[in-house]
Formats: structure tokens, C-alpha cells, sequence
């Protein structure tokens, strides 16, 4: 059975986000204060590291049921036995990653552009990660499509959307009241002093618009 998908606060994260930190122990705090998904994306560890930690995420979220997706790697998201898998663009395509993890599993796509989500096969998707929604340093390749763009293309889409890129504590309402149903954040928690308390006050302003809405 697949996991209940919450995507209010959708934290993003990897050893090369959590520099001097363990990045099971920011997992922890953000999932102890609010954060509802947890993606491990790591972009530079060897498969066995990338093993290692995703085994070490999922012992510690089990037991908070904070689902544990893995970006990408459908391999490592395998031998772990992780609750998802999300691709982008230039990974695996949706439809062989849904082959491949069976129907239990959740599994997210990015889209970032009118024609990709044309070409979305959504009968194998979960949710979709639209964006970027704002300037972001987290990826090189990642356009700021402002929240006009944004909203054009969340309000199209059939299944549930975490809005992605550049969203922080000073934006992150901008992207519920365009429609999203959450927000993916990488360095509004693992950059704050406090993830906890970051965590805490991302999912008050989600919950706040929402309850507005």
C-alpha cells in the first residue's frame, strides 16, 4: 500500500546541502517539527554512500511516518526499500521508474514548461514538482519561471503539485496561494540556525494560507 502523501513541507536534501552537519539529524528535526516528506538528492556520493545514508534516513523516518523519496536513483531507492522515487526531466522516464519500483511506491515528476506537462504520462505519477518558482542556487539548470508561469501550469495539473526552486520563509505563501499544495525547500531548513524551528514556521505559513483558502 502506497504511503499517504502529504506534501505541505517537502524537504530536499543531500551531504553536499548539510555542510559540517549529519543530514539525518536536520531529516530529524524538520520531520519531529512539520516537514512531511523527506527526498534524499545527492548528487555526488558513490552508490554505496548513497546506500548508507538513504538506509539511515529510512530507520529514522519510519518511525515519525515521514515518507522518504529518493531523487533519481531508482536503484538506490530499491535496495533500501525507500517509499518513493522522484525523476526529472533528464532522469529515468516516468513511466519505466513505475515499472520498475511496482504501484506501492509513490513517484513524483518535475516539470517546468508548458510542453513537459503536455507530455506528462500522469497515470504513473503521484504528484508533480513544478518550477523553479524562484531564483534558486541549488540548481544550475533550474529557470526562474516566475508565479504567473507557476500558477498557469499548477491550476492545470490533474494530480497534486509541490511547488520547487528558491522558496523560502519569505515566499512560501506566494506558492500555496498559487495553488500549490506545498512547498520543497532545501536551504530555508538546512542553511536556518534552527531547522527545527524553520520547519515549524514553513508549516504554519502552508497551514495558514490553506486555511484562509
Amino acid at each position: 500500500m502506497k504511503p499517504l502523501l502529504d506534501l505541505s513541507v517537502y524537504l530536499v536534501l543531500g551531504p553536499q546541502d548539510c555542510p559540517g552537519q549529519d543530514p539525518v539529524d536536520i531529516a530529524i528535526a524538520a520531520a519531529q517539527n512539520g516537514a512531511t516528506v523527506v527526498q534524499l538528492r545527492d548528487k555526488t556520493g558513490s552508490t554505496r554512500k548513497q546506500i548508507e545514508l538513504a538506509e539511515r534516513l529510512m530507520q529514522a523516518l519510519k518511525p515519525l511516518n515521514v515518507p522518504l523519496i529518493i531523487n533519481d536513483r531508482v536503484d538506490v531507492a530499491l535496495a533500501v526499500d525507500a517509499d518513493g522515487v522522484h525523476v526529472g526531466q533528464d532522469d529515468m522516464v516516468a513511466t519505466k521508474a513505475r515499472e520498475l519500483i511496482g504501484s506501492d511506491k509513490l513517484l513524483g515528476l518535475s516539470v517546468s514548461t508548458q510542453d513537459e506537462l503536455d507530455a506528462a504520462d500522469i497515470s504513473t505519477c503521484d504528484y508533480l514538482g513544478i518550477g523553479a518558482c524562484f531564483p534558486t542556487n541549488s540548481k544550475d539548470d533550474a529557470a526562474d519561471m516566475g508565479m504567473q508561469s507557476f500558477a498557469g501550469l499548477t491550476v492545470q495539473s490533474q494530480l497534486p503539485v509541490v511547488g520547487i526552486g528558491g522558496i523560502s520563509l519569505a515566499n512560501a505563501d506566494q506558492v500555496i496561494k498559487a495553488g500549490a499544495d506545498g512547498i520543497a525547500v532545501i536551504s530555508a531548513i538546512c542553511g536556518a540556525s534552527s531547522p527545527s524551528a524553520a520547519t515549524r514556521k514553513l508549516q504554519d505559513i502552508v497551514k495558514s494560507v490553506k486555511d484562509l483558502g
